[in-house]
């Protein structure tokens, strides 16, 4: 049962949290090009920005499997109260406070930003400005996930052998 729940775990991680990962560093690039602003396609940008804005909204959604069948597997290995994983826990909370406060708002205030017509200097200033500091939290973010990954397979401590 162990297997089969880690398999779960680790499988729900790579399917839901890459695409979020994915999608949310990708986000700030199309977001920060307004429409008629000379720099690409404008309208197919502000399309694939709500794409992807939209993928990390269900995926986020889909994603709670994660911790899930993450505290089903530690519960099965007996590991519940063990420093690599609590600090795993930490950080998971960390990195999901962070897409649920930060990173969506932020996408969604981005993506109410009139693209219809070609906004002054300021504003293009500010709708990069804010894709800029989206693009700074979603690293932020990533190196969340990073640190995640790298104690679940460290395990410091961990006599598992799973």
């Amino acid at each position: 049962m162990t297997k089969f729940l880690l398999s779960l775990h680790v499988l729900a991680a790579i399917l839901t949290v890459g695409p979020i990962t994915v999608a949310a560093s990708m986000f700030p690039r199309y977001a920060r090009t307004p429409a008629g602003d000379g720099a690409g396609p404008g309208e197919g940008n502000g399309r694939t920005a709500a794409f992807l804005h939209r993928i990390c909204r269900g995926y986020t959604v889909v994603g709670l499997a994660v911790p899930v069948f993450g505290v089903a597997t530690g519960a099965q290995l007996g590991v519940l109260t063990d420093a690599w994983l609590l600090a795993s826990v930490g950080l998971t909370a960390a990195a999901a406070a962070l897409l649920l406060i930060v990173i969506l708002p932020g996408q969604q205030r981005l993506l109410a930003l009139p693209t219809d017509e070609v906004p002054d200097g300021g504003a293009v200033e500010m709708m990069r400005a804010s894709a800029a500091r989206l693009s700074m939290t979603t690293g932020i973010f990533n190196l969340l996930w990073t640190a995640v990954v790298v104690l679940m397979i460290v395990r410091p401590g961990s006599t598992t052998g799973a």
